[in-house]
């Protein structure tokens, strides 16, 4: 069915640049809005940077001015690119999509299941 994979986490030193990716699979009808969350140990998770159907966006105030999502050409696919990255931005970061699956009249929040992002100091 469907799933959303994360990739592009790993380790980076402060200042630097990371850039990751999400995929949605599966018999999808509509994908309205995709966006990133993170968690770091022992916080909620929060938003990152969400986009929707027609282009808008949203960043965490923490982030602004950094990190820049979009989407893909294929439609089900979004990125963050992250720059000048902060030792504080280490966290787990989870993709996120609001996914209208086909045969279905639901719209479904679907999570990854995380890429871990460090950032060294």
């Amino acid at each position: 069915q469907v799933q959303l994979v994360e990739s592009g986490g790993g380790l980076v030193q402060a200042g630097g640049s990371l850039r990751l990716s999400c995929a949605a699979s599966g018999t999808i009808f509509s994908i309205s809005t995709m966006g990133w969350y993170r968690q770091a140990p022992g916080n909620q998770r929060e938003l990152v940077a969400v986009l929707d159907s027609g282009g808008r966006t949203n960043y965490a105030d923490s982030v602004k001015g950094r990190f820049t999502i979009s989407r893909g050409n294929a439609v089900n696919t979004v990125y963050l690119q992250m720059n000048s990255l902060k030792p504080e931005d280490t966290a787990v970061f989870y993709c996120n999509a609001l996914i209208s699956p086909m045969a279905t009249s639901a719209v479904i929040n679907y999570w990854g299941k995380g890429t871990l992002v460090t950032v060294s100091s």
